[in-house]
């Protein structure tokens, strides 16, 4: 276009004036025309395929948005599993601790009961073992031996420790 309106330009220099200005105000309105036919196709064609576009464009987005919910929820999984994973070991190492201080608690307990002089279940379980070794003696000495009651052995083991 630019090299058409220089010849022109070029033929009407040569000519008179006023045929010269003519020319080019014909030739600039036909490309002013010409400019204005393009942009209103332009326009058409935008308008013709916008539909078209739109339509690809919101497809486009539900796949986006499938594929970031699918991702979303394959993390959320992962952290979940993380999570549970943090809780077992928490849970475990709690366990742990309580055991150790269970211990601790019967140890000094123990340790306790002791300096006040409470004889312990193995204490017990030997006394009752010697009342009975004692008995079996008595019996085969032949005298008579009463039959001994769980608080009757307890009275005995207090005062054997005491």
């Amino acid at each position: 276009m630019v090299k058409k309106l220089q010849k022109m330009a070029e033929k009407q220099a040569a000519s008179a004036g006023g045929l010269f200005e003519s020319q080019i105000a014909g030739t600039i309105k036909d490309s002013a025309q010409q400019i204005w036919l393009a942009g209103l196709g332009a326009f058409a064609k935008a308008q013709e395929e916008g539909g078209k576009v739109f339509e690809a464009l919101v497809k486009e987005g539900v796949s986006l948005q499938k594929k970031t919910r699918g991702a979303a929820e394959e993390k959320f999984g992962e952290m979940t599993g993380r999570m549970t994973s943090m809780a077992g070991e928490v849970t475990s190492k709690a366990g742990q601790q309580w055991d150790k201080l269970e211990t601790i608690f019967e140890e000094r307990t123990a340790k306790a009961m002791s300096k006040l002089g409470v004889p312990t279940k193995a204490d017990m379980q030997a006394l009752g073992k010697r009342i009975d070794e004692l008995a079996a003696k008595v019996a085969k000495a032949g005298k008579p031996v009463r039959a001994r009651t769980a608080a009757s052995t307890k009275r005995a083991a207090r005062k054997a420790a005491g």
